[in-house]
Protein backbone atom coordinates (compact mmCIF):
# COMPACT_ATOMS: atom_id res chain seq x y z
CA UNK A 1 0.00 0.00 0.00
CA UNK A 2 1.28 3.38 -1.15
CA UNK A 3 0.27 6.60 -0.15
CA UNK A 4 1.03 10.13 -1.24
CA UNK A 5 -0.87 12.46 0.16
CA UNK A 6 -1.17 11.66 4.22
CA UNK A 7 0.53 13.24 6.72
CA UNK A 8 1.16 11.58 10.43
CA UNK A 9 0.44 14.77 12.21
CA UNK A 10 0.71 14.33 16.30
CA UNK A 11 0.45 11.90 19.18
CA UNK A 12 -1.20 12.20 22.46
CA UNK A 13 -0.49 9.58 25.30
CA UNK A 14 -1.40 9.12 29.03
CA UNK A 15 0.70 7.17 31.43
CA UNK A 16 -0.15 5.90 34.74
CA UNK A 17 0.87 7.42 37.63
CA UNK A 18 2.11 3.63 39.36
CA UNK A 19 5.05 2.35 38.77
CA UNK A 20 5.63 -1.58 39.45
CA UNK A 21 8.88 -2.85 39.32
CA UNK A 22 9.76 -6.34 38.39
CA UNK A 23 11.02 -6.87 41.80
CA UNK A 24 7.84 -6.27 43.37
CA UNK A 25 6.82 -8.76 40.96
CA UNK A 26 8.87 -11.33 42.18
CA UNK A 27 8.60 -10.78 45.93
CA UNK A 28 4.57 -11.50 45.51
CA UNK A 29 5.60 -14.56 43.59
CA UNK A 30 7.50 -15.69 46.79
CA UNK A 31 5.44 -19.09 46.96
CA UNK A 32 6.52 -20.19 43.10
CA UNK A 33 9.80 -19.09 43.05
CA UNK A 34 10.12 -21.29 46.78
CA UNK A 35 8.31 -24.26 45.53
CA UNK A 36 10.07 -24.20 42.05
CA UNK A 37 13.94 -23.03 44.00
CA UNK A 38 13.72 -20.07 40.94
CA UNK A 39 16.45 -17.64 41.91
CA UNK A 40 15.58 -14.12 42.53
CA UNK A 41 16.33 -11.79 39.54
CA UNK A 42 15.02 -14.45 37.23
CA UNK A 43 12.23 -12.34 35.36
CA UNK A 44 14.07 -9.26 35.17
CA UNK A 45 16.87 -11.13 33.35
CA UNK A 46 14.95 -12.86 31.14
CA UNK A 47 12.88 -10.11 29.80
CA UNK A 48 15.21 -7.45 30.18
CA UNK A 49 12.08 -5.04 31.98
CA UNK A 50 12.93 -3.28 34.85
CA UNK A 51 9.37 -1.89 35.62
CA UNK A 52 5.84 -1.11 33.86
CA UNK A 53 3.00 0.83 34.57
CA UNK A 54 -0.77 0.32 35.95
CA UNK A 55 -3.83 2.38 35.84
CA UNK A 56 -5.61 1.98 39.00
CA UNK A 57 -8.21 -1.19 39.00
CA UNK A 58 -11.64 -1.14 37.71
CA UNK A 59 -10.14 1.88 35.17
CA UNK A 60 -12.38 1.66 31.90
CA UNK A 61 -10.26 2.13 28.59
CA UNK A 62 -12.62 4.87 27.27
CA UNK A 63 -11.73 7.46 30.16
CA UNK A 64 -7.96 7.26 29.29
CA UNK A 65 -8.40 7.31 25.64
CA UNK A 66 -10.93 10.41 25.90
CA UNK A 67 -7.66 11.69 27.66
CA UNK A 68 -4.96 10.47 25.06
CA UNK A 69 -7.35 11.41 21.94
CA UNK A 70 -8.03 14.94 22.96
CA UNK A 71 -4.26 15.99 23.39
CA UNK A 72 -3.49 14.38 19.99
CA UNK A 73 -5.97 16.01 18.35
CA UNK A 74 -5.51 19.15 20.11
CA UNK A 75 -1.59 18.82 19.18
CA UNK A 76 -2.41 18.73 15.89
CA UNK A 77 -4.08 22.37 15.85
CA UNK A 78 -6.57 20.73 13.21
CA UNK A 79 -10.08 22.12 13.67
CA UNK A 80 -12.50 19.05 15.11
CA UNK A 81 -14.95 19.78 12.19
CA UNK A 82 -12.26 17.90 9.56
CA UNK A 83 -11.92 14.65 11.96
CA UNK A 84 -14.17 12.08 9.73
CA UNK A 85 -13.03 8.96 11.43
CA UNK A 86 -12.31 7.78 15.23
CA UNK A 87 -10.56 4.22 15.41
CA UNK A 88 -10.38 2.66 18.92
CA UNK A 89 -7.71 -0.03 18.28
CA UNK A 90 -6.88 -1.73 21.65
CA UNK A 91 -7.20 -4.89 22.97
CA UNK A 92 -9.09 -3.60 26.21
CA UNK A 93 -11.90 -2.29 25.21
CA UNK A 94 -15.08 -1.28 27.76
CA UNK A 95 -17.83 -3.91 26.30
CA UNK A 96 -18.01 -6.34 23.80
CA UNK A 97 -21.41 -3.96 22.75
CA UNK A 98 -21.09 -0.99 22.33
CA UNK A 99 -17.45 -0.27 20.36
CA UNK A 100 -15.52 1.76 22.88
CA UNK A 101 -15.08 4.25 19.84
CA UNK A 102 -18.95 5.31 21.05
CA UNK A 103 -17.83 6.16 24.34
CA UNK A 104 -14.54 8.07 22.90
CA UNK A 105 -16.82 10.03 20.57
CA UNK A 106 -19.01 11.08 23.19
CA UNK A 107 -16.28 12.55 25.56
CA UNK A 108 -14.66 14.73 22.21
CA UNK A 109 -16.21 17.46 20.17
CA UNK A 110 -15.64 15.76 17.14
CA UNK A 111 -18.88 15.81 14.17
CA UNK A 112 -21.74 13.76 14.12
CA UNK A 113 -20.94 12.75 10.92
CA UNK A 114 -17.38 10.69 12.02
CA UNK A 115 -17.07 6.97 11.04
CA UNK A 116 -16.88 5.24 14.63
CA UNK A 117 -15.72 1.73 15.34
CA UNK A 118 -13.56 -0.84 17.21
CA UNK A 119 -10.47 -2.43 15.63
CA UNK A 120 -9.10 -5.59 17.28
CA UNK A 121 -5.74 -7.64 16.15
CA UNK A 122 -3.63 -7.90 19.28
CA UNK A 123 -0.97 -5.86 19.17
CA UNK A 124 -1.15 -4.45 16.03
CA UNK A 125 -4.72 -3.10 16.71
CA UNK A 126 -3.81 0.57 16.25
CA UNK A 127 -1.04 0.68 13.55
CA UNK A 128 -4.16 -1.22 11.75
CA UNK A 129 -6.37 1.67 12.28
CA UNK A 130 -4.01 4.18 10.98
CA UNK A 131 -3.71 2.29 7.99
CA UNK A 132 -7.10 2.48 7.24
CA UNK A 133 -7.56 5.84 8.43
CA UNK A 134 -4.74 6.56 5.94
CA UNK A 135 -6.45 4.93 3.16
CA UNK A 136 -9.43 6.80 4.06
CA UNK A 137 -7.44 9.83 3.27
CA UNK A 138 -5.56 8.72 0.28
CA UNK A 139 -9.24 8.19 -1.25
CA UNK A 140 -10.25 11.74 -0.18
CA UNK A 141 -13.18 10.07 1.35
CA UNK A 142 -12.05 12.44 4.88
CA UNK A 143 -9.25 14.77 5.46
CA UNK A 144 -8.37 13.86 9.35
CA UNK A 145 -9.23 10.79 11.54
CA UNK A 146 -7.64 9.70 15.04
CA UNK A 147 -6.24 6.22 15.80
CA UNK A 148 -6.84 5.80 19.75
CA UNK A 149 -6.21 2.74 22.14
CA UNK A 150 -6.07 1.86 26.19
CA UNK A 151 -4.38 -1.59 27.61
CA UNK A 152 -5.11 -2.33 31.31
CA UNK A 153 -2.66 -4.75 32.27
CA UNK A 154 -2.90 -4.72 35.63
CA UNK A 155 -6.21 -7.69 35.99
CA UNK A 156 -4.06 -9.93 33.82
CA UNK A 157 -0.62 -9.52 35.76
CA UNK A 158 -2.48 -9.92 39.10
CA UNK A 159 -4.51 -12.83 37.82
CA UNK A 160 -1.66 -14.70 36.76
CA UNK A 161 0.19 -14.06 40.00
CA UNK A 162 -2.48 -15.56 41.98
CA UNK A 163 -2.66 -18.59 39.56
CA UNK A 164 1.23 -19.65 39.85
CA UNK A 165 1.10 -19.08 43.49
CA UNK A 166 -2.05 -21.40 43.77
CA UNK A 167 -1.61 -23.86 41.32
CA UNK A 168 0.99 -26.36 42.98
CA UNK A 169 0.75 -28.71 39.84
CA UNK A 170 3.13 -26.38 37.41
CA UNK A 171 6.65 -27.03 36.88
CA UNK A 172 9.69 -25.62 35.96
CA UNK A 173 8.71 -26.14 32.65
CA UNK A 174 4.94 -25.36 32.45
CA UNK A 175 5.25 -22.26 33.90
CA UNK A 176 7.05 -20.70 31.13
CA UNK A 177 3.67 -20.11 29.33
CA UNK A 178 2.74 -17.47 31.58
CA UNK A 179 5.68 -15.65 31.62
CA UNK A 180 4.86 -13.36 28.89
CA UNK A 181 1.77 -12.60 30.91
CA UNK A 182 4.33 -10.94 33.52
CA UNK A 183 5.25 -8.59 31.15
CA UNK A 184 2.88 -6.45 30.16
CA UNK A 185 1.97 -2.85 31.32
CA UNK A 186 -0.42 -0.43 30.90
CA UNK A 187 -0.48 2.45 28.87
CA UNK A 188 -2.54 5.04 26.20
CA UNK A 189 -2.02 6.59 22.99
CA UNK A 190 -3.43 8.45 20.35
CA UNK A 191 -2.47 9.17 16.72
CA UNK A 192 -3.47 12.55 14.69
CA UNK A 193 -3.37 11.34 10.66
CA UNK A 194 -4.52 14.31 8.13
CA UNK A 195 -4.61 14.58 4.23
CA UNK A 196 -1.56 17.08 3.20
CA UNK A 197 -3.50 20.12 2.69
CA UNK A 198 -4.33 20.37 6.83
CA UNK A 199 -0.54 19.38 7.43
CA UNK A 200 1.56 21.40 9.34
CA UNK A 201 4.85 19.07 9.45
CA UNK A 202 5.00 17.27 6.21
CA UNK A 203 5.81 14.02 7.75
CA UNK A 204 4.77 11.44 4.95
CA UNK A 205 3.04 8.06 6.07
CA UNK A 206 4.46 6.64 2.80
CA UNK A 207 3.70 3.10 2.89
CA UNK A 208 2.27 0.13 4.75
CA UNK A 209 3.11 -3.40 3.91
CA UNK A 210 1.77 -6.90 5.93
CA UNK A 211 2.24 -10.19 5.76
CA UNK A 212 0.55 -12.77 8.12
CA UNK A 213 1.48 -16.89 9.06
CA UNK A 214 -1.54 -17.96 10.66
CA UNK A 215 -0.98 -21.39 10.67
CA UNK A 216 0.52 -20.52 14.21
CA UNK A 217 -2.51 -18.19 15.51
CA UNK A 218 -2.70 -20.78 18.56
CA UNK A 219 0.86 -20.17 20.30
CA UNK A 220 -0.56 -17.51 22.25
CA UNK A 221 -4.11 -17.29 22.98
CA UNK A 222 -6.06 -15.12 25.83
CA UNK A 223 -9.60 -14.42 26.67
CA UNK A 224 -8.57 -9.64 26.97
CA UNK A 225 -5.66 -8.13 29.41
CA UNK A 226 -7.90 -8.68 31.74
CA UNK A 227 -8.11 -12.48 32.43
CA UNK A 228 -5.63 -15.19 31.59
CA UNK A 229 -3.28 -15.69 28.60
CA UNK A 230 -0.80 -18.36 27.98
CA UNK A 231 2.00 -18.30 25.58
CA UNK A 232 4.39 -20.59 24.18
CA UNK A 233 6.94 -17.66 24.05
CA UNK A 234 10.10 -19.38 22.58
CA UNK A 235 7.96 -20.59 19.55
CA UNK A 236 5.99 -17.76 19.07
CA UNK A 237 9.31 -15.43 19.31
CA UNK A 238 10.96 -18.05 16.53
CA UNK A 239 7.61 -17.90 14.27
CA UNK A 240 7.23 -13.88 14.42
CA UNK A 241 10.70 -13.03 13.59
CA UNK A 242 10.78 -15.61 10.63
CA UNK A 243 7.33 -14.09 9.49
CA UNK A 244 8.78 -10.70 10.28
CA UNK A 245 11.95 -11.02 8.22
CA UNK A 246 9.54 -12.31 5.38
CA UNK A 247 7.59 -8.62 5.89
CA UNK A 248 10.60 -6.67 6.17
CA UNK A 249 11.43 -7.84 3.00
CA UNK A 250 8.64 -6.89 0.89
CA UNK A 251 8.78 -3.46 3.38
CA UNK A 252 12.02 -2.55 1.85
CA UNK A 253 10.80 -3.16 -1.74
CA UNK A 254 7.30 -1.56 -1.69
CA UNK A 255 9.56 1.55 0.50
CA UNK A 256 12.33 1.29 -1.82
CA UNK A 257 14.57 0.86 1.07
CA UNK A 258 17.48 -0.69 1.61
CA UNK A 259 18.59 -1.38 5.53
CA UNK A 260 20.74 0.84 5.59
CA UNK A 261 18.24 3.77 4.28
CA UNK A 262 16.82 4.03 7.33
CA UNK A 263 17.31 6.18 10.06
CA UNK A 264 15.24 5.41 12.92
CA UNK A 265 13.31 2.27 14.04
CA UNK A 266 10.52 1.85 16.24
CA UNK A 267 9.35 -1.65 17.32
CA UNK A 268 6.36 -3.67 19.18
CA UNK A 269 8.27 -4.08 22.65
CA UNK A 270 8.28 -7.91 23.94
CA UNK A 271 11.61 -8.75 25.27
CA UNK A 272 15.36 -8.04 25.36
CA UNK A 273 16.19 -11.25 23.24
CA UNK A 274 12.83 -11.10 20.81
CA UNK A 275 14.69 -7.59 20.23
CA UNK A 276 18.36 -9.03 19.74
CA UNK A 277 17.15 -11.47 17.74
CA UNK A 278 14.91 -9.81 14.91
CA UNK A 279 17.65 -7.01 14.39
CA UNK A 280 20.06 -9.78 13.93
CA UNK A 281 17.92 -11.45 11.60
CA UNK A 282 16.87 -7.97 9.60
CA UNK A 283 20.33 -7.18 9.23
CA UNK A 284 19.60 -3.72 10.82
CA UNK A 285 21.93 -1.74 13.53
CA UNK A 286 19.81 -2.00 16.94
CA UNK A 287 21.48 1.43 17.82
CA UNK A 288 18.99 3.29 15.36
CA UNK A 289 15.94 1.27 17.52
CA UNK A 290 13.96 3.89 20.29
CA UNK A 291 12.99 1.35 22.75
CA UNK A 292 10.46 1.66 26.24
CA UNK A 293 10.49 -2.09 26.95
CA UNK A 294 13.02 -2.07 30.01
CA UNK A 295 10.52 1.04 31.63
CA UNK A 296 7.17 0.52 30.59
CA UNK A 297 7.28 -3.18 29.57
CA UNK A 298 4.85 -5.05 26.93
CA UNK A 299 1.67 -2.53 26.21
CA UNK A 300 0.06 -4.16 23.65
CA UNK A 301 -1.19 -2.55 20.65
CA UNK A 302 -0.06 0.61 22.50
CA UNK A 303 3.85 -0.26 22.39
CA UNK A 304 5.29 0.80 19.54
CA UNK A 305 3.10 3.86 18.64
CA UNK A 306 3.82 5.33 22.29
CA UNK A 307 6.94 4.36 22.11
CA UNK A 308 7.23 6.94 18.84
CA UNK A 309 5.45 9.24 20.32
CA UNK A 310 8.29 9.41 23.19
CA UNK A 311 10.52 9.27 20.74
CA UNK A 312 9.56 12.05 19.14
CA UNK A 313 8.96 13.71 22.21
CA UNK A 314 12.90 13.35 23.35
CA UNK A 315 14.00 14.86 20.11
CA UNK A 316 15.52 11.52 18.49
CA UNK A 317 13.54 12.33 14.84
CA UNK A 318 15.42 14.58 12.57
CA UNK A 319 14.61 16.31 9.50
CA UNK A 320 14.57 13.66 6.44
CA UNK A 321 14.85 10.78 8.73
CA UNK A 322 13.67 7.69 7.03
CA UNK A 323 11.50 5.90 9.87
CA UNK A 324 10.55 2.52 9.75
CA UNK A 325 7.53 1.40 12.30
CA UNK A 326 8.00 -2.46 12.46
CA UNK A 327 4.81 -4.21 14.68
CA UNK A 328 4.90 -8.07 14.93
CA UNK A 329 1.77 -9.42 16.56
CA UNK A 330 0.40 -13.01 17.65
CA UNK A 331 -1.85 -14.74 14.47
CA UNK A 332 0.92 -14.45 13.86
CA UNK A 333 0.58 -10.83 11.77
CA UNK A 334 3.18 -8.25 10.60
CA UNK A 335 2.88 -4.92 9.71
CA UNK A 336 4.81 -2.42 8.83
CA UNK A 337 4.99 1.84 8.09
CA UNK A 338 7.23 3.69 6.57
CA UNK A 339 7.10 7.48 7.09
CA UNK A 340 9.47 10.02 5.64
CA UNK A 341 9.97 12.64 8.73
CA UNK A 342 10.38 16.25 8.33
CA UNK A 343 9.37 18.99 10.86
CA UNK A 344 11.28 18.55 14.50
CA UNK A 345 7.89 18.76 17.33
CA UNK A 346 6.99 21.34 19.63
CA UNK A 347 6.13 19.80 23.05
CA UNK A 348 3.17 20.24 24.51
CA UNK A 349 2.50 21.21 28.04
CA UNK A 350 2.37 17.74 29.88
CA UNK A 351 1.14 17.66 33.15
CA UNK A 352 3.00 15.03 35.51
CA UNK A 353 3.03 11.41 34.65
CA UNK A 354 -0.22 11.00 33.89
CA UNK A 355 -0.51 13.43 31.18
CA UNK A 356 1.92 14.19 28.28
CA UNK A 357 1.14 15.60 24.80
CA UNK A 358 3.29 15.64 21.87
CA UNK A 359 2.68 17.72 18.99
CA UNK A 360 4.26 17.60 15.77
CA UNK A 361 3.28 20.96 14.37
CA UNK A 362 5.97 23.38 13.10
CA UNK A 363 8.61 24.74 15.64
Amino acid sequence: MHFRRVCLEAFGYTLPDEVVSTTELERRLAPLYGRLRLPEGRLELMTGIRERRFFPAGTRPSAVSIQSARKAIEASGIDSRYFGALIHGSVCRDFLEPATACRVHHGLDLPNETMIYDVSNACLGLLNGMVQVASMIELGQIRAGVVVGTECGRELVENTIELLNSDTTLTRDTVKDYIASLTIGSASVAIVLCDEELSRTGNRLTTAVVHCDTTQHELCQSQGLQTLMRTDSEELMRRGIAAGVSTFERFLAAAGWEPDDIDRTFCHQVGVAHRKLMFESLGLNPRIDFATLETLGNTGSAALPITMALGVEQGRLHKNDRVAMLGIGSGINCLMLAVEWQKSPVSASTSGRTAAATSLSRG
